[in-house]
């Protein structure tokens, strides 16, 4: 008997044990909602979260007379909200005259597939504005950034051929950054083309994409640039060489550090024969420790310690 309720005892006390853990599940405290984060946070209280933009705030925003700096946090923090109704609005704010709310509404807007990826959504009609002649450079220029921003392969062809192609060099411009940003040269080689271009901008433009992208094979169209018949163009050209550690331009860029008018030019050049690090060259990184220039002057000796 004494036995039989003993049993009965703890069976009743296992049962209520369980009902208080189920309950606890069922009704978490903010501290166990914290859990995850406590562990490497160490119990931050809960009002240290930031607040989700709401889809009323993100409209807001956008109608408004808000700063960069307003929209660029509501949009960062509205990140994961869903908000079909938000995308025209936002969309507007790719053609905003202040870059840095340019490129978080296109962030905003790449993290959306419905609304924005659709045929006649919002990617369409910003390739349809870059293909528009009739709309102003800038508008064509903004469309050429955004479809860098949202960073879908299929962008790559649009921008490529503006680069080439659109008559305006401000659009060309944004079009080969667009490449840099979508980390391709382009299908048919348009960065190392744009190099070439009559605009000093884009081909300063497309020297700097040529190393910030993974792969670049046209070295020769940078090799060209060290005759350009712009001073900046030349300097931009060396000091990319020499970050490609171009051995084929050794004889070229000696040429520039021991005759070319322009120190900065000069500068650059014994810079890149000392990053390139081709012995060829020491005497005439040795000839530029005499150079007019203390800049010059001072390139040579550290340039010296890799030859």
């Amino acid at each position: 008997m004494k036995s039989n309720m003993k049993s009965k005892l703890a069976a009743a006390l296992v049962l209520g044990l369980g009902l208080t853990a189920a309950q606890s599940q069922a009704e978490p405290t903010v501290q166990s909602t914290q859990a995850g984060r406590s562990t490497v946070y160490k119990d931050l209280s809960p009002s240290s979260l930031e607040d989700l933009s709401s889809p009323e705030r993100i409209i807001a925003v956008t109608r408004g007379s808000s700063g960069a700096s307003e929209i660029y946090g509501v949009l960062e923090q509205g990140e994961k909200v869903e908000c079909m109704q938000c995308v025209p609005y936002v969309a507007e704010l790719l053609t905003d005259k202040n870059p840095r709310t340019r490129e978080i509404s296109a962030w905003w807007l790449r993290r959306r597939v419905f609304g924005v990826f659709g045929k006649g959504e919002v990617y369409s009609q910003v390739v349809d504005r870059l293909q528009d002649s009739s709309q102003p450079a800038l508008q064509r220029a903004y469309a050429a950034e955004a479809l860098g921003e949202f960073l879908t392969q299929s962008s790559v062809k649009f921008v490529a051929k503006s680069a080439m192609e659109d008559p305006d060099a401000i659009v060309r411009v944004a079009s080969v950054k667009a490449l840099q940003r979508l980390n391709t040269q382009g299908p048919n080689g348009e960065v190392g083309a744009a190099m070439a271009d009559p605009d000093e901008e884009v081909r300063m433009t497309a020297l700097r994409a040529s190393t910030h992208i993974n792969v670049f094979t046209d070295v020769e169209m940078v090799v060209e640039r060290i005759d350009d018949e712009s001073a900046r163009v030349r300097t931009r050209a060396a000091e990319t060489l020499g970050a490609m550690r171009a051995t084929d331009a050794v004889v070229g860029l000696i040429a520039l550090a021991q005759s070319d008018s322009d120190a900065n030019v000069r500068k650059a050049a014994v810079a890149a024969l000392g990053n390139i690090g081709d012995q060829s060259a020491r005497p005439a990184v040795e000839a530029a420790l005499k150079d007019s220039d203390s800049l010059v002057r001072d390139a040579a000796k550290i340039a010296l310690r890799s030859l």
